[in-house]
């Protein structure tokens, strides 16, 4: 090769290479200028905040969240410090338990233990232990109240059980085969019955008044014949008179305060001897007296209710037994055979007023301030219909002679009827104005009711559709107690204003 050629071969190869090295710093300077690109475009305005990237972000949250986790570690392990754990082993199980936590781990001890269950409080805070506590023994009260208690009672009881049992399912029968009777009666006779009904009611008058005592009457009764009548006085003193001349037959002395009900033993004046138990009484001061129709001064005296007060009391069909409301929240019945009380029964929360026997015997009803009423079965002690509906307190009760029908007195101006049958309420009468002091259902029909009131008036109704069908009106003062004659001739009414008044249809 010529020199000149040489020459130009080397100018050759510079100008290659120097290509290629302004090639490189081309490529070079362009890659700086799309990153510097890159970077302005994802950069922030000048105006705007400085942001951190994601990862920066996720970083400080990790960081923060651990930094709780562990100031919340630190807080539960000072809390678990202060929590008071018993010592006792058992009460720890018990705890435990309650948690739904098992009360031992393998190998675990008490200490063990103690501090295990201090580390699950500190977890789930005392708190919730006290509402779970509580939980417990609300679902265990629940079912305590629908659980039915019975206690072995004394032989007396069973053998008065047994008696009621064998005296009440004959009663039982002949009643349901009388109601068949009646109810096969053609109509035209069941509607002339109830005009001339009807129309005996709407001509009732005062017959008689008579000054009973120098302080309120409170109670009054017929005789089952009719021809007798008991009243109690607040003097302290009850009294028989005849009906209907209202003549004084005998005082009997014994109560020393007001006595609240005298009532006549269902044989009485029937086919009873008169120097044996013919009449019973009670008085605020708990006392309860057996008398005949001989002495002024009782016979027997039932005790076991004082200091309570005894509102009312009520001979069983029978005779045999008697029952006594009591102000302690119960009520009591008394077997005069055996000389001894055979039931104490409880079941009102406020104090006992008022008591009727069915006629068949088998059950009792009791009406209480707790403006509930309640009836029982005496064969078998079980509470088989609860009374719920009036507003104030129960001061009246009475069985219809249907046997399932019974009227109760309240407080809250209102008689209501209720079905023995359906076990619910049957109807409410607005009968007053005031509170009702007492009810009664005709004896031995129950074609019709009266009810006593405050309001100084007697209000009859008819039991069919529980409309008014006379108010009998005469007395000064409020009307404590009143009572329908057996022979359905007359109704007698006693009253604060010291009197008791005779009613009768204006022709006898």
């Amino acid at each position: 090769m010529s020199d000149e050629e040489d020459i130009q071969y080397v100018k050759k190869t510079k100008t290659i290479h120097y290509g290629s090295l302004e090639d490189s710093e081309k490529a070079r300077i362009e890659a700086q200028n799309e990153e510097s690109n890159d970077a302005q475009s994802s950069a922030p305005a000048a105006n705007s905040p400085v942001q951190e990237t994601s990862e920066y972000m996720e970083l400080e949250d990790a960081m923060s969240r651990d930094k709780q986790a562990l100031l919340e570690e630190f807080e539960r392990r000072r809390k678990a410090r202060s929590i008071n754990v018993s010592t006792d082993d058992a009460e720890v199980k018990r705890n435990l338990r309650q948690l739904g936590e098992p009360i031992c781990l393998f190998g675990e001890g008490p200490a063990d233990r103690r501090s295990r269950l201090r580390d699950i409080l500190s977890r789930i805070g005392e708190d919730a232990v006290i509402r779970r506590e509580a939980e417990e023994e609300r679902k265990l009260y629940e079912k305590d109240q629908e659980t039915t208690w019975y206690h072995e009672g004394p032989e007396s009881l069973r053998i008065a059980r047994l008696w009621i049992a064998e005296y009440s399912l004959p009663r039982a029968k002949e009643r349901l085969e009388e109601a068949r009777r009646q109810f096969d009666l053609p109509a035209a006779t069941k509607t002339s019955r109830t005009q001339e009904l009807q129309k005996k009611i709407q001509a009732m008058s005062i017959y008689c008044s008579q000054i009973g005592d120098t302080r309120p009457i409170s109670y009054c009764q017929f005789s089952p014949n009719s021809e007798l009548l008991a009243t109690a006085s607040w003097s302290g003193l009850c009294k028989v008179w005849s009906i209907p001349d209202c003549e004084l037959k005998q005082t009997l002395k014994g109560h020393t305060c007001n006595v609240g009900a005298i009532v006549f033993h269902p044989k009485a004046t029937l086919d009873q001897e008169e120097k044996i138990c013919n009449m019973a009484s009670c008085a605020a001061d708990g006392s309860v007296k057996l008398w005949d129709f001989v002495s002024e001064e009782p016979i027997a005296d039932i005790e076991g209710h004082m200091p309570h007060r005894v509102s009312r009391i009520a001979f069983h069909p029978s005779g045999r037994f008697l029952g006594t409301c009591c102000f302690d929240n119960s009520w009591r019945l008394w077997d005069l055979h055996q000389c001894q009380e055979v039931l104490h029964q409880e079941g009102h929360v406020k104090p006992v007023y008022c008591i009727s026997f069915q006629g068949d015997g088998s059950v009792c009803a009791t009406g209480g301030m707790d403006a509930f009423g309640r009836v029982w079965d005496l064969r078998t002690g079980r509470c088989i219909m609860f009374m719920e509906g009036h507003l104030k307190g129960i001061l009246g009760i009475d069985f219809s002679s249907n046997g399932h029908h019974i009227a109760t007195a309240s407080e809250d101006n209102a008689c209501k009827i209720w079905d023995l049958r359906k076990r619910s309420i049957l109807y409410t009468i607005p009968a007053h104005t005031n509170l009702i002091s007492d009810v009664k259902f005709q004896k031995f029909t129950g074609n019709y009711l009266a009810t006593a009131s405050y309001d100084n008036t007697v209000k009859i109704w008819t039991s069919k559709t529980w409309q008014p069908l006379k108010t009998l009106s005469g007395h000064d003062g409020k009307i404590m107690c009143m009572d329908i004659a057996p022979n359905d001739q007359y109704i007698v009414s006693s009253s604060y204003d010291r009197t008791f008044k005779l009613w009768t249809p204006e022709v006898i």
